[in-house]
């Protein structure tokens, strides 16, 4: 029976979290779906900032409002650029014949990218950018090395510079920061909430009903906790005469 109500409780743990423990040298995201507001400023966020060259072919507009906590209308005119019906799926304002000319591939759907790689990975992708004059773009990013991808949120943040380190391996990026005289628009704790907040809206888009299911397996398990204890307390008054 102990075993049975040790199994039970560590799904309820297991339900309760979304975001998984950090690993290797990638930062904690701790992203929160059900947390509107976050939900909100990543949407806008990543329309001012992303779709000019990512789709999210896999996500409906009207898909959108339920969980932002707002109305249709509001993620039109906030949102949406263009015509578009209810039922259109996000797709990128930039042709990706242009995005494979431009930057030598065309730019990646972003639909299940925190689900592919982890949010926790996205997060650190999205403060890991450092400006390296040797790369085409003028950009690179310590996680993803050499990544096509230029630091479009640059403003927010400012330019970062690289730290580098003499290794076995050669000479490697040790750390980044933003130097004085190039901070951007947002302070470092407003940039880190800023790419959270689009981390959350991107583990959203990539599950869009997991704030949901999470809620309900939480009273699901709620009630195998309570219907196992009255079903063992059954079991033991049936059995009672029998020995």
């Amino acid at each position: 029976m102990r075993k049975i109500l040790l199994g039970l409780m560590l799904g309820i743990l297991s339900t309760t979290g979304y975001a998984a423990a950090p690993s290797g040298n990638l930062m904690d995201a701790q992203v929160d779906v059900s947390d509107q507001g976050s939900l909100q400023r990543g949407a806008k966020l990543f329309a001012n900032n992303c779709m000019g060259c990512h789709s999210a072919k896999y996500v409906r507009w009207n898909a959108l409002p339920e969980p932002l906590g707002v109305s249709m209308e509001m993620v039109e005119d906030n949102l949406i650029y263009g015509a578009y019906q209810a039922g259109d799926t996000i797709n990128a304002a930039m042709r990706s014949e242009d995005g494979a000319e431009w930057f030598g591939a065309a730019p990646p759907d972003l639909s299940l990218t925190a689900r592919a790689r982890g949010a926790d990975w996205v997060y650190t992708y999205l403060n890991s950018f450092y400006r390296d004059p040797d790369a085409s773009i003028g950009w690179n990013n310590k996680l993803l090395a050499n990544s096509s991808m230029p630091h479009v949120l640059w403003r927010l943040q400012g330019v970062p510079e690289a730290e580098y380190e003499d290794t076995a391996n050669g000479v490697q990026v040790a750390g980044i920061r933003v130097p004085d005289a190039q901070q951007g628009m947002l302070s470092t704790a407003e940039y880190h909430q800023a790419t959270r907040d689009i981390t959350n809206y991107m583990a959203f888009m990539a599950e869009p009903v997991r704030a949901k299911r999470q809620e309900i397996g939480v009273w699901v398990i709620g009630f195998l906790v309570i219907f196992t204890g009255l079903a063992y307390l059954m079991k033991r008054e049936y059995w009672r005469d029998i020995h």
